[in-house]
């Protein structure tokens, strides 16, 4: 079904509001897999917070004039689904990646993140990213641990005390 004018211009301002706010884009060709791959892929691409789209090449390079992701424009060929990351920059990867195990048909062609064309081998390096609680936590725990540290010296001379009178007393007890 061909798009009017109007219909043209929706998908542009569309995908032109979410590149502007996406953390990383993931290219991939899905020519021959099962609508039954893509509904799952869609469904899951929205618990993750992955915005997916089908559109024409000439509608996305349009789109992406002006965002991080102008520099993909030449690398637009073939039927491409676009999946662009809006929680965190993984997401799309994982997602991706993890369709990809079980739909060979579905192939990465590139990979966008920071304004820089990355080939598609990058997709598993994108896809190991910590998520955000992820990263969260490890930050919490490289904060915390000088603290525990300086914590347990100070408890240390009282816990060697301690030790040293139940010492004591074991022995004079026997």
């Amino acid at each position: 079904m061909a798009l009017n004018f109007e219909q043209k211009k929706a998908v542009v301002s569309e995908l032109s509001l979410v590149a502007q706010e996406a953390h990383s884009l993931v290219a991939a060709e899905y020519r021959g897999s099962s609508v039954d791959l893509m509904t799952v892929m869609r469904a899951d691409a929205r618990k993750m917070g992955v915005f997916l789209k089908v559109a024409k090449n000439t509608l996305v390079s349009r789109a992406l004039e002006g965002t991080d992701y102008e520099c993909v424009q030449k690398a637009l060929v073939g039927p491409l689904l676009y999946a662009f990351s809006q929680e965190d920059p993984g997401c799309a990867a994982r997602l991706i990646k993890e369709h990809a195990k079980g739909n060979d048909k579905l192939e990465v062609k590139f990979v966008s993140i920071g304004g820089d064309l990355l080939p598609a081998s990058d997709l598993s390096r994108l896809a190991s990213l910590p998520t955000k609680d992820e990263a969260i936590a490890q930050l919490m725990a490289v904060m915390k641990a000088p603290i525990e540290k300086f914590v347990r010296t100070l408890a240390e001379p009282h816990a060697k005390l301690t030790r040293t009178i139940a010492a004591i007393k074991d022995q004079k007890a026997a």
